[in-house]
């Protein structure tokens, strides 16, 4: 199978400011990466570059085989999966009368603008698995606008297991939710880690998010990549030290990174 994602000395810069260095990456089948570095460091362009919505001023891009420049992008879109704190606000906007199961149901399609239109009882069976996976089938019933921001998030992560996705983009999904809600949320996502023939890409700041199921990482630091391979020699001392720019000692249990500061921080 082709590799899910192939950059090749990627570089973009937007008025005179570069944005991304010299970036070469390549996701196979069945590997699960988490994008790390601080704020500013090139995630969000990064994954924007991915998904066609930027163009890289040079270097190549595949995703799923398909060169950039030679594919219908709207296409292809169609197998890329995003979880981010910004779809559910639009889901809670524009369809937020809609159930938990209208919601969930959408990613078999990956519609988002279309109005709900009914579900197949196969459909249904398989969105009250998916709502099963992340605690969320007692709520199938409920309107998405009356869910809390993690309740709406768990829901992102059960639309996602209706897609047929080649390549799922988590965009720090956890963002704001308190460590029950948090560690619920990342159940769910071990699951969706587990799909043999396709990827994950897990956006954070925070290590302690990446459960088991994870396999590689890639750190960004001022638009570079500081350090990519196998998550443990990714997830170091050395390498989120420098990345953040603060004193930090890492400790895995049962196969999970945890960080803590261990020293002064440095600004700038």
């Amino acid at each position: 199978m082709p590799a899910i994602v192939e950059l090749q000395h990627v570089h973009l810069s937007r008025n005179n400011e570069p944005l991304l260095h010299d970036i070469s990456w390549r996701i196979e089948p069945g590997q699960n990466w988490a994008l790390m570095g601080a704020n500013g460091s090139g995630k969000s362009t990064l994954l924007n570059i991915i998904t066609g919505y930027l163009w890289p001023s040079s270097g190549d891009v595949r995703v799923m085989g398909h060169a950039f420049g030679q594919v219908d992008l709207r296409e292809l879109r169609k197998s890329i999966g995003w979880v981010s704190i910004s779809l559910g606000d639009w889901f809670y906007s524009h369809h937020g009368d809609n159930t938990v199961l209208q919601v969930t149901v959408t990613g078999e399609d990956a519609s988002i603008g279309a109005p709900f239109k009914g579900m197949r009882p196969e459909q249904r069976d398989k969105a009250l698995e998916a709502l099963k996976a992340v605690h969320m089938v007692d709520k199938a019933d409920r309107p998405f606008r009356v869910l809390s921001q993690g309740e709406r998030q768990r829901v992102l992560v059960a639309r996602a297991y209706m897609a047929n996705f080649q390549l799922l983009i988590l965009d720090e999904p956890c963002t704001g939710l308190d460590i029950p809600s948090r560690e619920v949320l990342l159940q769910g996502v071990a699951q969706l880690t587990q799909r043999a023939q396709s990827s994950v890409i897990y956006v954070t700041h925070h290590v302690e998010e990446l459960v088991a199921g994870f396999t590689h990482g890639l750190l960004l630091d001022k638009g570079r990549i500081l350090k990519s391979g196998t998550l443990s020699t990714v997830v170091t001392n050395d390498a989120l030290s420098t990345a953040f720019q603060v004193p930090i000692e890492v400790q895995w249990d049962h196969g999970r990174p945890w960080a803590r500061v261990v020293g002064e921080t440095r600004v700038g």
